[in-house]
């Protein structure tokens, strides 16, 4: 794996690819602690994980598949340790998050309905409307969930039409 040690070939990743696990843990969490709580799970996993990659597809792709295959698994676990770990994404994620103008907050309140929204598609869907989000190609959305392009683009429109649904009813119903 390159000349690079592990460790600072993981740090790089992180810094390129943090804040794709901030947003599949968002999406899979009802919490902040929870989404925290799994983001440190994918980032676990991704670091177990590293000395398989075999470089058959790139650090991206490599990292949503870790991320989203972590997330759907994921059952949280009340463990005692996780109070005293400091959150490796929770500084860098929130104080980008942070704004104060009424424009930002009326774009935070959106996104917030949208992750509402995306959190109630079935887990395959929610998965893809991330990539599709995240604007990857239907070929890397197809290597990170190991499925055909073209099922992509089914899926993938069956998910839009769902999602849409989803915000419509939180816009008249909030």
């Amino acid at each position: 794996m390159h000349d690079q040690s592990q460790e600072s070939l993981f740090m790089d990743w992180l810094d390129a690819h943090g804040a794709s696990v901030w947003k599949v843990a968002r999406a899979y969490t009802l919490t902040t602690e929870e989404t925290q709580d799994l983001a440190q799970e994918i980032l676990l996993q991704a670091w177990k994980s590293l000395p398989q990659f075999e470089q058959k597809s790139s650090p991206a792709t490599w990292f949503y598949r870790v991320a989203l295959h972590t997330a759907m698994n994921w059952r949280r676990k009340e463990a005692p340790w996780r109070v005293r770990q400091k959150p490796l994404l929770e500084v860098q994620m929130l104080s980008a998050a942070e704004a104060d103008s009424a424009a930002t907050a009326q774009q935070r309140d959106l996104v917030e309905q949208l992750y509402k929204a995306i959190h109630q598609l079935p887990k395959t869907d929610a998965a893809l409307v991330l990539l599709y989000l995240e604007e990857l190609s239907y070929r890397e959305m197809a290597d990170v969930l190991g499925i055909s392009e073209n099922y992509v683009g089914v899926k993938l429109n069956r998910a839009r039409q769902a999602l849409n649904e989803l915000m419509k009813g939180e816009s008249d119903g909030s």
